[in-house]
């Protein structure tokens, strides 16, 4: 087991908080099929039978981890949309900011971990599915705000929007993943093209405004 998996979790943390961070960085690290729970526990700095008590099995630990994972980053992206003083050019690029974040902290490879094994393991899959539809409900929140501002979106719906937007940046992150970028496919720049979009679209609505007054 890597000293350098057991130096991200924190001792300061109770048992299950800190068994779920270092099942995070031994996923990060050796994906799903490597994940171990005795190497968990090892990282976490408690004895094996803490994962039994708190989730039951390795099955347990791994929908308390996407669980975990989860909560984090909506509570994030919903202090974010709510944030009255960013327009949403801003948000949008607030968002990507955080994809790079996550990224970089492993955010990302964790996640993608779980929704593949979720393909195999139906348990599992019901809980990816109700947190993604988590961040469903977030981005249609956000694409009927977007109708409100700049009075309809042509022919999609909020809910048409949250769903591409969901897809671009999940989609990004496997793109990204396989390689990608480094092959000449622009995911992130792409995404982050798409904010001046909605900031020539702010332009338009503001110019209009000032028409009618």
């Amino acid at each position: 087991m890597s000293g350098r998996v057991a130096e991200v979790v924190s001792r300061k943390a109770d048992p299950r908080t800190a068994l779920l961070e270092a099942a995070k960085a031994v996923l990060r690290q050796k994906g799903y099929a490597g994940l171990s729970t005795r190497d968990v526990a090892e990282a976490a700095g408690v004895p094996l039978s803490q994962i039994h008590y708190h989730f039951g099995s390795k099955h347990g630990m791994v929908v308390a981890l996407f669980e975990h994972l989860n909560a984090q980053l909506l509570d994030r992206q919903h202090a974010m949309f709510n944030d009255p003083s960013l327009k949403l050019s801003e948000q949008w690029d607030r968002a990507c900011d955080y994809f790079d974040e996550d990224i970089a902290s492993g955010y990302v490879r964790v996640l993608q971990e779980l929704i593949a094994a979720s393909w195999a393991d139906a348990p599992v899959a019901e809980v990816i599915r109700a947190g993604i539809m988590g961040w469903i409900g977030l981005l249609t929140g956000l694409a009927q705000r977007a109708e409100q501002s700049f009075g309809g979106l042509g022919p999609f719906t909020p809910e048409d929007i949250a769903t591409l937007v969901s897809h671009a940046f999940m989609g990004g992150e496997s793109l990204y993943l396989l390689g990608l970028e480094s092959q000449g496919v622009p995911v992130r720049r792409a995404l982050r093209r798409f904010g001046d979009l909605i900031r020539m679209a702010e332009d338009a609505a503001t110019k209009g405004r000032k028409r009618v007054i």
